[in-house]
């Protein structure tokens, strides 16, 4: 599969492909033992990870709205703060469609099991590239091949799981907390190169409700906020909705270019 390397700030910002998955991609960076990093695991904290996995594994279709808050660096040297929208759609095992709104890069982005395709509206430019077969090859390998982290890609694999607990370093139950009216176990882990949290319904349907992603390994040590607006596990959805349909006008252009024009 070939994919160009796409803008860091625009995916970054993008909780579907997320929409970012950072804690999969630092395989060949030193960590603690097996034993080691499991002995700094709380279990109640595992527990809530694998409960918030069997609900989000088990769904043969999903669909979510999320707000995302991401730090990105400007020419001047600092951090400037871009807020972005998701609304993403998933049917298991080989398709996904998410769009993407707000302050970060505007795009909507298809995946049909064959194909990959991003669309910028603003501009009527799109690419359309090949991709392996289902959600969980085609994620990593963009990831592999561009280096690009999407911080919430985990909630969109099979088995969320497994690819949050890989490598895990520590992680410890913070306490009880409240997002969107929700009462959430709030969690805290460490993986090479990334802090993270995430704040986990109560109960047995444990659905992610907020996530907090520090990168370790950037200078300043930047931060992605992702707030979940809604869930839907038993969404009505036709193949059809995961396939690009070139607007009428719209002019093909290398993948990378689709969204550069608008980033910061």
């Amino acid at each position: 599969m070939k994919i160009y390397h796409l803008v860091t700030t625009a995916l970054t910002a993008c909780s579907v492909l997320a929409v970012l998955a950072s804690v999969t991609v630092r395989a060949e960076e030193a960590s603690p033992s097996p034993a080691q990093a499991m002995s700094r695991v709380d279990a109640q904290a595992l527990e809530a990870l694998k409960r918030m996995s069997t609900t989000l594994g088990a769904a043969k279709a999903l669909t979510y709205r999320s707000r995302t808050i991401v730090e990105v660096p400007a020419k001047t040297g600092q951090f400037i703060t871009l807020f972005s929208t998701a609304e993403v759609a998933l049917k298991r095992p080989d398709k996904l469609r998410a769009r993407l709104t707000g302050e970060a890069p505007n795009f909507d982005f298809y995946f049909d099991g064959a194909t990959a395709s991003a669309f910028a509206p603003g501009t009527k430019v799109y690419s359309t590239v090949e991709a392996p077969s289902t959600i969980d090859t085609m994620v990593p390998a963009m990831q592999q091949e561009t280096g690009i982290r999407f911080v919430s890609a985990p909630f969109l694999f099979s088995d969320p799981y497994g690819v949050l607990t890989r490598k895990l370093i520590s992680g410890t139950v913070v306490g009880p907390a409240v997002v969107n009216g929700r009462p959430c176990q709030h969690l805290a882990f460490r993986s090479p190169g990334v802090n993270w949290e995430v704040w986990i319904e109560s109960g047995q349907r444990a659905l992610p409700w907020r996530l907090a992603v520090t990168f370790t390994d950037r200078t300043n040590f930047p931060r992605v906020l992702v707030q979940f607006r809604s869930w839907n596990l038993n969404p009505w959805l036709k193949a059809g909705d995961f396939s690009f349909r070139k607007p009428a006008g719209a002019r093909e252009i290398p993948f990378v270019s689709v969204i550069k024009p608008n980033a910061r």
